[in-house]
């Protein structure tokens, strides 16, 4: 069992970042929306729906995955974006990569967006990888975006472009995050800590900083920082 009487609540057009440590359930919790497994006790809502009345291929279409290590097929840059839309227009690709701040590293290329990726992407960086896989999401134009661990296997300076492109694309729509690095998810609406299965504590860093050195949150900073947490 990895969750346990787990009770977490999520609103719409908000982002909610998930913490803990490893093995904690937090990915556990994004393949219960994905709905890759249902629960054995308990239910998931989607706008006060099971998530089981929902038309499988419907749910998906509504929700965006970019994970740690993004999925890219043997085709080129543009099959891999246009994967994100049925009969996506030229126009729309090339926004989506803007968006995704890939256009100009794309451009770049010999072959522009008919750059072969090789399988699983091979012959791109990871950087690279990480934001055609976004531009790939944002085209999709989902209304629950799915982060787990994006930027974790990044070095700085594309950690930095690709957490830009995020930031960008998490206006206005419902987002869940799990984050590594703690300092990535401070500007989050809500931070929820899991630990043994369920929902130690939720509220804002702040709020969550004010709890002082029993929280659970204030822990875990203070284990990545080496130092007292600050608001």
């Amino acid at each position: 069992m990895i969750l346990k009487g787990l009770s977490l609540r999520i609103d719409a057009g908000k982002t909610v970042a998930l913490v803990g440590q490893s093995g904690s359930g937090k990915s556990t919790i994004i393949g219960l929306i994905e709905r890759f497994y249902d629960p054995i006790k308990g239910s998931v809502f989607i706008d006060e729906q099971d998530i089981k009345n929902y038309n499988l291929r419907l749910l998906r279409a509504h929700v965006a995955l970019v994970s740690q290590e993004p999925t890219l097929f043997a085709g080129t840059i543009r099959e891999n974006i246009a994967y994100g839309k049925e009969n996506s227009t030229e126009s729309e690709i090339k926004r989506a990569a803007v968006l995704a701040n890939a256009h100009e590293f794309i451009s770049g290329m010999n072959d522009g967006y008919n750059t072969y990726c090789g399988e699983r992407g091979v012959q791109l960086s990871g950087g690279q990888k990480q934001r055609i896989a976004i531009a790939r999401a944002i085209l999709k134009n989902p209304s629950i975006l799915l982060l787990d661990e994006a930027t974790s296997a990044l070095d700085s300076v594309s950690e930095n472009a690709v957490q830009e492109a995020l930031e960008k694309m998490m206006v206005k729509r419902t987002c869940i995050v799990i984050a590594h690095r703690l300092s990535t998810i401070q500007k989050a609406n809500s931070i929820a800590v899991i630990k043994n299965g369920k929902v130690a504590e939720q509220g804002s860093h702040n709020e969550l900083i004010s709890l002082g050195r029993n929280g659970a949150y204030y822990s875990l900073i203070k284990l990545q920082t080496g130092g007292s947490p600050s608001r």
